[in-house]
């Protein structure tokens, strides 16, 4: 087909779309539904002549072929909240109350901007007596029906990914109307979206300065002060939206999400409970109870808190991924079939598919079911992978620039500086490499906090990026060359200062945040005595082990084998350079190794550190703290070889991992053993 051929058809398309948009508008639902048929046989996955096919096969009261309709736009576009909403008409219409709600609900989810659906819960809650759900409706119904159109459309494009546009159509109106606080915010969940969180800060924060009584705004404020890690700040909006709105049970959700952040998990239950007292059927705030008490190493209350939220509500995938995520849980038949019927509906959430798929996953496993538990976990990674902007490329290149601009003439040049602490003991490497056992036997000793993975080398770095807007490379780590030795102090002040809160009486702490060994060389220059340790794992295990983990957010390289081994090559690679440039600042810490020999390598670890042998971090299983990694079950038993060559049953599938690993890295008989 030639360019001019192929710019007809999507002319004609485009008209005999408008022409059946009109006609559905106009309620000619006949004329509309005969030129969709024609529309639909040359384009059978185009979502917008499906939504209409689906829209006016209902009103002409074809409700099968609607449904169908609409099944096939889910397969299409899982996430699309007006399909939800249309699915919820449908269910309506065939007097199916109940079944519409749950999908009403599901379409504000998505997209917060739907009347009709906000209109058909307002009724329904207050037909229930169910007050605060009620007014929650209310308040968006009022909201949206002050709302230009623009936004409307805006926001509706916005939430079934068309970002590009949705900007596009976003800055044009902002030009004409630049203090409209929801333009504002919806600008700020397009670079949200992109991963511009530093524009996404901005915008909201100007927002709330215009309009300082929209709690709305404020949530969206705190969301993204939360993303960015920035605790303190985050839980100052809180504070104020709890102070501006106390009836707000959502409010205090989040407030004893922020306890909980802090560290004070016991007051957050307390908190999470006085919420289901008055709301003993909010799931989400059932999870959350999850999971503080899975922290404090309350395991069987963990169990009942997520058991008690899916009851309540079936698809909560999470829930069921909470229990798996234990690591030490083992699924009942009824779950497994549970799962299994959740992940074959269409109106389901690509956020809780993937929750279930990991979930199934781990469950196939503990029943030695390995294909169909890889089955899983490729189409849980996959739907990640699909929604995750990762390059492997542009990784490469971020891993490349620290290479190019911290080489030994860099340290020569800059010298001695930085903030005189050797308080901080930095444990990093790739995520399940070992790195919490590590931490939890240093935090074993008298000397040693263990606090968190703590975000502050990371938003240092992201700081000196610079204005990286619309994806430019910013200037780090470029911006270390013209680093003053006031500014080298000052850093490394801040770091002890902002990370004290975490900290209690020991001279020294741990920050077990994996990805700083990407920031080995800023480490270095703001504060030299701070010890390294670099928790390492064997590539198959290690590679493997993170495509089994759904990761809360930022690890995007383990939502694929090709992926999780290039980035172990690269990892590798800066450590190595590292080692070459700052000779004896890292003390290397096999996992193998420790699981093999632990009291050797817990001397090797102290002496590093320079402090005395302490006879509990041998005993480390013991040790009463909180643990917030996946591994939390795990270090709370004796080392073991539990998870020594857990890829083997899975090796058939694993030839894309060492076709990327390199040969070096991995022993001949793996090799072997995978390629069969």
């Amino acid at each position: 087909m030639n360019d001019n051929q192929f710019n007809i058809d999507e002319t004609t398309l485009s008209v005999d779309l408008s022409n059946a948009t009109q006609a559905v508008k106009e309620s000619r639902f006949e004329d509309a539904f005969n030129l969709l048929k024609v529309l639909l046989k040359e384009n059978p996955d185009h979502i917008d002549i499906l939504y209409l096919t689906a829209v006016s096969t209902r009103f002409l009261k074809k409700f099968d072929d609607s449904r169908k309709h609409i099944e096939h736009l889910l397969f299409n576009a899982p996430d699309m909240g007006r399909a939800y909403q249309e699915l919820g008409h449908l269910n309506r219409d065939m007097g199916n109350e109940e079944k519409s709600i749950t999908h009403y609900r599901q379409a504000c989810e998505l997209n917060p901007a739907l009347p009709a659906s906000w209109n058909a819960l307002h009724k329904y809650f207050e037909k229930v007596n169910n007050k605060p759900a009620a007014d929650h409706a209310l308040e968006q119904i009022k909201k949206l029906q002050t709302l230009p159109g623009q936004l409307l459309f805006i926001e509706q494009i916005l939430n079934e990914g068309r970002l590009g546009l949705a900007e596009t159509k976003c800055r044009a109106f902002l030009k004409e109307n630049p203090t409209h606080t929801y333009a504002m915010s919806l600008l700020a969940e397009i670079a949200n979206r992109f991963g511009y969180f530093d524009d996404a800060e901005f915008l909201l924060q100007k927002a709330v300065e215009f309009k300082p009584k929209d709690g709305d705004l404020r949530m969206k404020y705190a969301s993204i002060l939360r993303k960015k890690q920035k605790f303190a700040q985050t839980t100052e909006q809180v504070d104020i939206l709890c102070n501006q709105f106390p009836d707000n049970l959502n409010y205090r959700a989040q407030k004893a999400s922020d306890v909980m952040q802090g560290g004070d998990h016991a007051k957050a239950i307390t908190m999470f409970d006085d919420i289901l007292k008055m709301n003993p059927y909010n799931f989400s705030t059932l999870t959350s109870k999850g999971h503080a008490q899975k922290t404090l190493g309350v395991t069987d209350q963990a169990i009942k808190s997520y058991q008690t939220a899916y009851q309540i509500k079936p698809d909560h995938g999470e829930a069921f991924f909470s229990l798996a995520n234990l690591k030490t849980y083992s699924f009942s038949k009824n779950e497994m079939d549970s799962m299994r019927d959740q992940v074959q509906r269409v109106d389901l959430s690509l956020r809780d598919k993937a929750y279930f798929h990991f979930a199934l996953a781990q469950g196939c496993e503990v029943n030695g079911e390995y294909e169909e538990a890889f089955f899983h976990l490729e189409r849980g990674n996959q739907i990640k992978n699909d929604q995750s902007k990762y390059s492997i490329e542009n990784m490469e290149r971020e891993f490349q620039a620290q290479i190019d601009v911290c080489d030994e003439a860099f340290f020569e040049q800059l010298g001695q500086g930085g903030h005189d602490t050797k308080d901080p003991i930095f444990i990093l490497g790739l995520p399940r490499a070992g790195s919490t056992l590590v931490e939890q036997i240093l935090a074993s000793h008298s000397m040693i906090d263990g606090t968190l993975e703590l975000p502050n080398i990371l938003s240092m770095a992201q700081s000196l990026r610079g204005d990286d807007i619309y994806g430019k490379d910013g200037n780090y780590p470029k911006a270390m060359e013209s680093l003053t030795l006031q500014q080298r102090e000052n850093f490394g002040k801040s770091f002890i200062e902002e990370t004290r809160m975490h900290r209690k009486n020991a001279p020294m702490f741990t920050d077990k945040m994996p990805n700083n060994f990407r920031h080995i060389g800023l480490i270095h220059l703001i504060m030299p005595n701070a010890k390294i340790i670099d928790a390492r794992r064997y590539p198959l295990d290690c590679c493997f082990s993170m495509f089994k983990q759904l990761f809360a957010q930022g690890q995007e390289f383990t939502y694929g084998l090709r992926e999780a081994g290039s980035y172990y090559n690269s990892y590798i690679k800066l450590m190595d350079h590292w080692d070459r440039v700052l000779p004896g600042k890292i003390l290397r810490c096999n996992n193998e190794d420790v699981v093999e020999d632990l009291e050797n390598q817990v001397s090797r670890l102290l002496e590093f550190l320079e402090i005395p042998f302490e006879e509990q971090c041998i005993s480390f299983y013991e040790t009463d703290r909180l643990i917030r990694t996946p591994s939390s079950e795990q270090v709370r038993k004796p080392v073991n070889k539990d998870g020594m060559g857990r890829w083997k049953p899975y090796a058939k599938y694993l030839k894309p991992l060492i076709d990327v690993i390199e040969e070096d890295l991995l022993k001949p008989e793996d090799i072997a053993y995978i390629r069969g």
